[in-house]
């Protein structure tokens, strides 16, 4: 219990246009009393700061971006609803207090604080949006956002309009696997609170989240178990020591060696720096502005060194212990800069692979229990595709 209390405590870790001015109109459904102003009042300032990709995850086509609110009027405002509109005017995703609750990210407040939504003058939240665009890929779309909200004090709402932009159409990069045979359980969840797509870095001038598509992976056996005896030695987790591929023909872009590792799992580990939470990684340039990263690598596996010229599939390291961990795992993103923090991370999708099951939730999987089998509608071989939340999954050998 020990191990696996630590796993799901890290496993959680591991067109600008601006709005300030309020456009008060019937944007929202009747029975909801929006305030027409005399005159002109200040509010949120709307930004986007990426343009989206659509993705493919189980044969549905989803947006994943962020909006980034600012209040830049003189007292609170209370977030009540946010719509994502087309240009056609169809609403493709309305969300309103208890949606918002579980969507919005506050910088100034901790994990699982429950008055996300009142927002004071000068604040800045990141509403971390999934946006379905149906089962197919589509045309370019332009998309704007309606933002509702209460002023403090006021028994009227007001709304916002902006954050306009192009979805940009371009299909994610296509890669091989990162790994060998399985299972491995992709482990991550758009959700968590301090998943990798909750984590939001500014450390060279400009805020990014370089791991908005991080995928964790760890080998489980057969019965659902990620380590032999209880968790505490390294090697004895079944994916520590696995060859790590190249999923592309690439250019070494960096790599770091040399960051110790611990043989056993540390309860109270001192923290690690921020510039050493990735421990030993390989990034490869992959072409046209796309990086792929290889995070927390056993010392001195490492097989290649920068400008070497790699093909898809040949052995570039060893699945390893360093960084920011307290489990054997590979972390892999893409990002669209040659660096693991100052960075945006970019969609991708796996040529091919094999759906096992899945796990209900990270309880299960951390308590060791077996996935769920996938269902019989489900195509168990999807082929440029995105893995879901805590699929197993297995890669060609």
């Amino acid at each position: 219990m020990f191990s696996r209390n630590i796993v799901l405590a890290v496993l959680r870790v591991s067109s600008h246009l601006a709005c300030c001015l309020i456009l008060v109109v019937p944007l929202f459904s009747a029975g909801v009393a929006l305030s027409q102003p005399t005159s002109l009042q200040q509010s949120f300032d709307v930004q986007i700061l990426w343009r989206p990709i659509p993705l493919m995850v189980h044969g549905k086509t989803i947006l994943l971006y962020e909006l980034h609110l600012t209040n830049f009027a003189p007292v609170d405002l209370a977030l009540k609803r946010i719509e994502i509109v087309d240009s056609a005017g169809l609403v493709l995703s309305e969300l309103k207090e208890s949606d918002l609750r579980r969507i919005i990210g506050r910088i100034d407040h901790g994990v699982g604080t429950t008055d996300k939504l009142l927002i004071p003058p000068g604040v800045r939240v990141l509403a971390y949006l999934s946006v379905p665009l149906g089962t197919s890929g589509i045309d370019p779309i332009r998309l704007t956002h309606r933002i509702e909200y209460q002023v403090s004090g006021q028994p009227d709402r007001a709304s916002v309009q902006g954050g306009a932009l192009t979805v940009n159409a371009d299909p994610p990069v296509s890669i091989g696997p990162p790994l060998h045979g399985g299972p491995w359980v992709a482990i991550y969840d758009t959700s968590w609170e301090r998943g990798h797509r909750r984590v939001p870095y500014a450390v060279q001038g400009s805020v990014h989240i370089p791991g908005r598509f991080a995928i964790d992976w760890i080998k489980v056996d057969k019965q659902g178990r990620y380590f032999a005896g209880d968790g505490s030695i390294v090697k004895d987790w079944y994916g520590y020591g696995a060859e790590i591929l190249a999923v592309a023909d690439s250019v070494v872009a960096a790599t770091r060696d040399g960051v110790p590792e611990s043989a056993t799992l540390i309860k109270n580990a001192a923290p690690i720096k921020l510039e050493d939470g990735s421990g030993n990684y390989v990034a490869l340039d992959l072409g046209a502005g796309h990086y792929a990263f290889y995070e927390h690598l056993k010392p001195g596996s490492i097989r290649v060194k920068p400008n070497d010229h790699v093909r898809r599939g040949s052995v570039i390291g060893l699945l390893g212990f360093t960084g920011e961990s307290t489990g054997p795992h590979l972390h892999f993103h893409i990002s669209d800069s040659n660096s693991p923090l100052n960075a945006e991370g970019l969609p991708y999708q796996l040529e091919q692979f094999v759906i096992l099951g899945s796990y209900p939730s990270i309880e299960t999987f951390g308590n060791s229990q077996l996935w769920a089998p996938a269902p019989a509608d489900l195509d168990v071989r999807p082929r440029g595709e995105f893995p879901a939340p805590l699929t197993v999954v297995e890669f060609p050998q």
